[in-house]
């Protein structure tokens, strides 16, 4: 992978000036930079993040993903159109298929299926992904992609703020794949499509009337998302 395409971009460079996107960025404030650069992330960087801590994580990641499709299937619901539904079902058709995807990477890192699908969810998964389900079915599809949001732009952001990061090692970093996937130019598409879509919903579901509500909730977000990180630096002996 050439990483000097990678790095020529810009980490905030998500969504669009004055969209709701990078408005709700702003607002979150340290939630939001204690998520995207918090200790495990730094440590995924310089290669020094405990391999115990990894392997939680990957373990934690994989019963998260089980939710996030329930969630994505939730947004066909609240679909606003026949579009975007048919845009969010094979958004929920293409975890699933991810999900086997991460079990073969957990492989990689001696983590054998029936591993990986007998460990119970932590209170840091369940916790998130249930609150994400909880906005859905509480809110409309602005209320939901708004919760979602922050785990699909924010990996973007991480794997950006990581090839810019002067301790980042790249040559001989056992987590290298794992920050090539999400700097991946794929993945970064997907990532600003995301972030162009809460900006498009913040424009035809009044975001601006809702902003401190949707602010409250993306700021949660990532909140829960530095929560999942730490559950991994916390299994480390």
């Amino acid at each position: 992978m050439d990483t000097a395409v990678l790095t020529a971009r810009d980490p905030l460079a998500f969504g669009t000036e004055g969209g709701l996107f990078r408005r709700l960025r702003d607002a979150a404030g340290d939630a939001w930079t204690g998520y995207t650069w918090h200790p495990f992330v730094r440590r995924l960087s310089d290669g020094s993040l405990p391999l115990a801590s990894f392997r939680h994580y990957l373990i934690q990641d994989y019963l998260f993903l089980i939710h996030f499709a329930r969630a994505k299937a939730l947004a066909v619901v609240k679909g606003e159109s026949l579009q975007a539904m048919r845009d969010k079902a094979a958004a929920v058709l293409a975890i699933l298929d991810e999900t086997k995807m991460h079990l073969r990477y957990c492989a990689e890192w001696g983590l054998a299926e029936d591993k990986v699908t007998g460990v119970p969810e932590t209170a840091e998964t369940v916790s998130y992904t249930r609150w994400v389900l909880d906005r859905g079915l509480w809110g409309d599809i602005l209320d939901l992609e708004v919760a979602l949001a922050p785990c699909t732009v924010g990996y973007g952001e991480v794997a950006q703020r990581i090839l810019a990061d002067p301790a980042c090692r790249l040559d001989g970093n056992p987590y290298r794949s794992w920050i090539e996937t999400y700097a991946d130019p794929g993945y970064q598409a997907m990532a600003e499509a995301s972030a162009a879509r809460i900006d498009a919903l913040g424009v035809s579901h009044g975001g601006d009337a809702r902003f401190q509500s949707l602010a409250a909730s993306f700021a949660e977000a990532a909140r829960l998302e530095q929560a999942f990180w730490q559950q991994g630096l916390n299994a480390a002996p």
